[in-house]
């Protein structure tokens, strides 16, 4: 399930909801919680409009600036909501005009702080409306520009009173990523055309969330004790308050994965998926994916020489991999002998447990189907959880190809393993 609520208007309306506690006993209620980038842009009897409605919120809270509100325009008037304008940045910036060579990481890591702590009776207020809305059981959205710096830092402080690890609030951050060509193709018609100067605008890089919140608890110790010093309020009982309400046991049982091959047209889907893998990968230090290595043509070709399929759990896309029927890249010339499954992979947080092991068995009953006796698959030499996760579903390294082309880049080692299938 993507996070993202596909808008016309709109290209970053995310919903928090899913993400567990660290125990995986609890998680955040979907549909209560949504964070986005500005909602001045949508516009009254339009479906945009009417999809935001049904949603149910009842509460807007607008981050950004009164000067940014009266230019842009805020969300317009209901009487299903209540608007609120807290404007946490107190020192505004102009991103778009830095120069290329600021890194992104330590700058915007500096700026964030600067709100954290110039913003305080805002972001208070702004935490005691998320109380008050988790009380009464209503649904809430906060958002400013483009729901990422000002979004995300407050996203931050919410998710880690609700007990959200620390990856899962760098992965939320980044997830992004996935609306920057959006966002930045917005900015150049608001601005005849012309490119930020700054490479780094709009996009959101893990190390500038990890980087705040080491300054945040450089500076304070901890969310909570940020909250309770220089916010002023009682922390722990801020925190009790939104567990008890936005947080929920996660179910127990889950609809029946169910397996179809992909079709040329759900290329931008596959695109989409592998590139959210990747961020979660990378908000945990994971160094295997990048976003963006894959395109459509990649997921086009795959299906024409070999296959892709989906997994889908209720209604919604669980995972996906490809199948292919030779891999002399990794593997060398090779008799008929085996299918190669590459790109395990599934939705994170909104996949059933198990759904990665489930659709691996997938894959091998093709395998076998088509009489070839071997299911083969490679993963980085540098990715030993990788390779563990493999060797636990009945897998055996079988060698090693120090230098595999997988096309532009440089080559790279990877460890081969086989598993016999019966």
């Amino acid at each position: 399930m993507d996070r993202h609520i596909p808008f016309d208007r709109l290209h970053n309306f995310r919903d928090l909801g899913g993400y567990p506690t660290p125990d995986g006993r609890h998680r955040i209620r979907p549909g209560r919680l949504y964070r986005a980038d500005s909602l001045g842009k949508l516009t009254e009897d339009t479906p945009d409009w009417d999809r935001f409605l049904s949603l149910g919120i009842g509460t807007v809270i607008d981050l950004r600036h009164g000067w940014e509100v009266e230019k842009r325009g805020r969300i317009p008037a209901h009487p299903s909501f209540t608007y609120h304008n807290l404007g946490i940045e107190h020192r505004p910036y102009d991103q778009a005009a830095l120069t290329p060579d600021v890194d992104p990481g330590p700058y915007l890591a500096e700026r964030y702080m600067e709100v954290a702590e110039d913003g305080t009776k805002e972001i208070r207020a702004a935490l005691e409306l998320i109380a008050e809305a988790a009380e009464s059981d209503t649904a809430l959205v906060f958002h400013c520009a483009s729901g990422k710096d000002r979004t995300g830092q407050f996203a931050a402080l919410v998710l880690s009173l609700l007990g959200i690890p620390e990856p899962t609030i760098v992965e939320d951050f980044s997830l992004t990523e996935l609306a920057t060509p959006a966002l930045l193709t917005a900015w150049r018609t608001r601005n005849g055309g012309r490119t930020p100067t700054w490479p780094a605008w709009g996009h959101a890089p893990a190390p500038v969330m990890r980087l705040f919140l080491a300054a945040l608890d450089a500076r304070y110790g901890s969310v909570d004790a940020y909250v309770a010093g220089a916010l002023g309020m009682d922390a722990a009982r801020l925190s009790k308050t939104l567990r008890a309400h936005l947080l929920e046991p996660v179910p127990k049982t889950s609809p029946t994965l169910t397996y179809r091959k992909a079709i040329p047209a759900e290329a931008s889907v596959l695109v989409r998926l592998r590139d959210t893998a990747a961020l979660w990968q990378l908000a945990r230090g994971i160094d295997q994916w990048k976003p963006g290595e894959k395109d459509e043509a990649h997921f086009r070709a795959r299906m024409a020489d070999g296959e892709v399929w989906l997994a889908h759990s209720g209604g919604h896309l669980a995972g996906a991999w490809e199948l292919w029927w030779d891999d002399p890249a990794a593997w060398g010339p090779r008799a008929p002998d085996a299918g190669y499954i590459h790109r395990l992979m599934t939705t994170p947080h909104t996949a059933p447990p198990g759904t990665g092991r489930r659709m691996l068995a997938e894959a091998e009953s093709r395998i076998a189907a088509e009489g070839r006796p071997y299911a083969r698959l490679d993963c980085l030499a540098s990715n030993p959880r990788l390779r563990a996760y493999y060797e636990a579903a009945g897998y055996t390294v079988v060698g090693e190809q120090p230098a595999k082309d997988g096309g532009p880049g440089n080559p790279y080692a990877v460890t081969l393993l086989e598993k016999r299938l019966r």
